[in-house]
């Protein structure tokens, strides 16, 4: 029943995720406005896939940040890990119980990102780390180019476990694709915040889920009448 409820939620969200991967793409516009700034994060981006299908496709420190974000969150909820194995190209992490968000974590927290943001910020607090912007952004584009590709990798060469436990892979994969549309979002306004305008992009989102359903809804009860 709950399987089903989620399968359910998937469906009314798939408007939204429509809409949301457009305002994703507006969210871009103004960035690349600001290429002066912002080339080194856009060089990160685009250097990290290079990388990965030319010298070596990063499979160990995955599976480490992976199975490290289950474990993390895991504790955040409470729960109690016993093990964690991390292999090259496999892993997993045993626990006492689990929910959604502990099962799909991995495939829309960028743990390295969050890393060297981290890094970044704590480092402020001690000392000027203006003129090391520059080298932030471009590491800040690589590891989130790090995580798409790896992210994208997995749900598509294997067929993940985890998909099935969270509720079921359509579920899962609009979850997933949303809450990496959020990400993305939040992390193109911490690094431009003049630019990126949130509010604007979420509301857009809430108007053109409506339009698209009451479109959806004409449509379907003008069938009805003209079958009846």
């Amino acid at each position: 029943m709950i399987k089903f409820l989620k399968f359910l939620i998937a469906v009314l969200l798939l408007p939204s995720l429509g809409v949301a991967v457009a305002q994703g793409v507006r969210i871009f516009v103004p960035v690349l406005g600001h290429w002066q700034t912002a080339w080194p994060f856009f060089a990160g981006l685009v250097f990290y896939p290079i990388l990965h299908y030319t010298v070596y496709d990063f499979s160990r420190p995955y599976v480490f940040v992976h199975e490290m974000t289950h474990a993390v969150c895991a504790w955040l909820c409470g729960y109690r890990v016993t093990k964690i194995s991390v292999k090259k190209n496999e892993g997993y992490v045993k626990m006492n119980k689990t929910n959604t968000f502990v099962v799909l974590a991995p495939y829309f927290i960028p743990g390295y990102l969050l890393l060297t943001a981290g890094i970044y910020i704590v480092s402020g607090w001690a000392t000027d780390v203006t003129a090391f912007r520059p080298y932030v952004l471009g590491l800040v584009g690589f590891f989130l180019s790090f995580h798409f590709v790896q992210t994208f990798h997995t749900l598509w060469q294997a067929d993940q476990p985890d998909l099935e436990l969270a509720g079921g892979k359509v579920f899962s994969l609009v979850a997933i694709v949303l809450a990496n549309l959020i990400i993305l979002s939040l992390v193109l306004k911490g690094l431009y915040p003049q630019e990126v305008h949130l509010r604007a992009a979420f509301l857009n989102v809430i108007k053109g889920t409506l339009t698209v359903w009451r479109i959806i809804v004409d449509y379907i009860v003008e069938w009805i009448i003209n079958v009846l």
